[in-house]
């Protein structure tokens, strides 16, 4: 049976095998048992009509809906996956979305010049926005006149949106603080983007006054919290090269008074921005935790450490995704979202001791 350059239906199907169109529909639907004959004879007709499935666009117009959630991520989408927590996040989000049989399509949060954010007229049914700095909150103008149901992880986004949230400033805290009890009073720290330049530079007074990233703020306050003095750079992005190149910024000092006021402990934002200083400080023949206490924040399987074992907090990644998807589909059966608060666990390594004797 020909049926020239139109797409084969399900109805071809049926009349190839010689069944009716319902029972077409259910071995492809796997809802419903059928004859292994049966089975076989209609995925034969279809492999001959080269029919490979439901059509999605005739799915969408049935129930309104295009089983598609997208997720706004900010940044480089290939630096993104590279960060091992927004894997697990990921992973949480698709693992709750499978309930309800949905996938999910990934935008950045940076439109471009003059022109609306990709979410604007993209073929969703529900957003999850990654953060909530300025330009994710111009996303999430677009997505409220949309009127679709969304979803923040870690950013304020107003009472009346769902948020998956983490003690971001409390737990950093609380990592200075096991610094400042082994005896460091001379710390910095290595945080995470400020704002959408993703500039690596030291920290000042009028950089975080425009920051624009609330989870780098949070946990830039937590350390503040402990050592108010404190140095810092910003790195431009949660990668090992990036802590590297902050920590040789803090570490490489050519004059004598500045060497002797360089950093004993760096607290760092990540773990990947943690492994990047430990690489630096080896390289300068420091050791660690010898001459450098490094911590880091994730609580990830860090690669490149060797035999070390990072000093961190750990956060439930998988979990935050998975209250991400869980309120989403929440909201797509007509419930109302709910937010959802997580905290962070003090993992103790072997990169955190004393300062040096001298010091």
């Amino acid at each position: 049976m020909s049926t020239g350059a139109r797409r084969a239906t399900i109805a071809d199907v049926a009349r190839e095998a010689g069944v009716s169109t319902s029972t077409a529909s259910v071995v492809f639907s796997g809802k419903v048992n059928v004859a292994d004959a049966t089975r076989e004879r209609v995925l034969s007709a279809a492999a001959a009509l080269g029919y490979t499935g439901p059509d999605p666009r005739a799915a969408s117009l049935r129930t309104g809906r295009s089983g598609i959630v997208g997720v706004v991520l900010g940044g480089e989408l290939r630096h993104a996956f590279l960060d091992p927590v927004t894997t697990a996040m990921m992973d949480g989000l698709t693992d709750a979305l499978a309930s309800i049989s949905a996938g999910i399509l990934l935008l950045r949060d940076d439109p471009r010049e003059d022109e609306p954010p990709p979410i604007a007229d993209a073929p969703v049914d529900a957003v999850v926005l990654i953060g909530c700095s300025t330009r994710t909150r111009e996303v999430l103008e677009v997505v409220r006149q949309r009127g679709l149901p969304v979803v923040v992880i870690e950013g304020d986004a107003g009472d009346d949106v769902p948020q998956v949230s983490l003690d971001n400033r409390e737990a950093s805290a609380a990592i200075a603080r096991k610094v400042f009890q082994l005896g460091h009073r001379r710390a910095a720290t290595i945080t995470l983007p400020l704002d959408f330049t993703r500039e690596r530079a030291a920290i000042t007074p009028d950089r975080v006054a425009e920051a624009t990233v609330p989870v780098t703020l949070d946990r830039l306050a937590g350390f503040c919290d402990v050592f108010p003095v404190g140095a810092g750079i910003t790195a431009a992005g949660s990668l090992v090269d990036e802590g590297y190149l902050a920590a040789r910024m803090l570490l490489t000092r050519d004059d004598a008074e500045l060497r002797h006021d360089r950093p004993t402990a760096i607290v760092a934002q990540s773990d990947l921005l943690a492994v990047g200083a430990i690489r630096a400080a080896e390289e300068l023949g420091l050791r660690v935790p010898d001459d450098l206490t490094v911590v880091g924040f994730d609580g990830i399987a860090a690669d490149g450490l060797g035999s070390l074992v990072l000093t961190t907090m750990a956060q439930p990644a998988l979990a935050k995704g998975r209250a991400a998807g869980e309120q989403v589909a929440r909201m797509l059966e007509g419930e109302e979202g709910r937010s959802v608060h997580f905290t962070c666990e003090f993992r103790a390594g072997e990169t955190a001791g004393p300062p040096p004797a001298a010091d």
